[in-house]
Formats: C-alpha cells, structure tokens, sequence
C-alpha cells in the first residue's frame, strides 16, 4: 500500500517549537510536490504549506508565513514541517500530501490546489497548543 506517514505530533506550550515529519511508504517522494494540510477542530482542512518538487518556490498560508518552513531531504526521503511560535490557534490535525502535477503556487487563487488533486495522504498528526 502506497501512502505517506507523518510523525512528530503532540502538545507544546504557545511560544514552542515542533517538527513534523512526513515520510512516504513504498515510493520516492522526490519526484511529488509536498504541501501541508491543518485541519482545526470543526473547521475545513486547509493548505498551509507547499514545496514543489523542483525544490524551488515555496509557498505559505497567511496565518503561518514567517512561522513555518517546509523542506525536503530527497536522499533521506522525507518532508519536514518546522514550526516555530507555536499558537493557541495553530491546534489541529496536520496532514502532509503529495502530488505529481505541478501545483504550488501555480494559481494565485489557488495556490495549494483542491484537496481532490492530491495522490497521496498521510493519515494526520495531531498538534496541541495549550498553556
């Protein structure tokens, strides 16, 4: 089974730091574009993050621009999600996806594509902000 696994979760005070990791299972990641989904309690699953797979031209939801940081290690084949200034807000489920087609940043309205256009899911990793 093809999918991808995240790992790094749990509960960090307001102010901390956190990393996820996304790793895929049965596939190279290097030739997919990565972006990263939040899903807050009672809310819509939203792009936060994306990487294409050129490596080049990140791009970051407004609520987290300054705050994270994508990255990729193609020789370790793994994604990454480095958060810093961690908030109350930043609660949620985080998911990493990747898709062949080039999708980052392509439309200015759309920058993270539809959920639909992706090939792949991970199956969440809870993170928990609280004092």
């Amino acid at each position: 089974q093809l999918d991808l696994v995240e790992s790094g979760g749990g509960l960090v005070q307001p102010g901390g730091s956190l990393t996820l990791s996304c790793a895929p299972s049965g596939f190279s990641l290097d030739i997919y574009g990565i972006t990263w989904f939040r899903q807050a309690p009672g809310k819509e699953r939203e792009g936060i993050a994306c990487l294409p797979r050129s490596g080049l031209g990140t791009s970051y939801a407004d609520s987290v621009r300054g705050r994270f940081t994508i990255s990729r290690d193609n020789a370790k084949n793994m994604a990454f999600l480095q958060m810093h200034s961690l908030k109350i807000e930043d609660t949620g489920t985080y998911f990493c996806a990747a898709v062949f087609k080039n999708l980052c940043n392509v439309d200015p309205e759309n920058v993270f594509g539809a959920l639909g256009d992706y090939d792949f899911w991970g199956q969440g990793a809870q993170v928990t902000v609280a004092s």
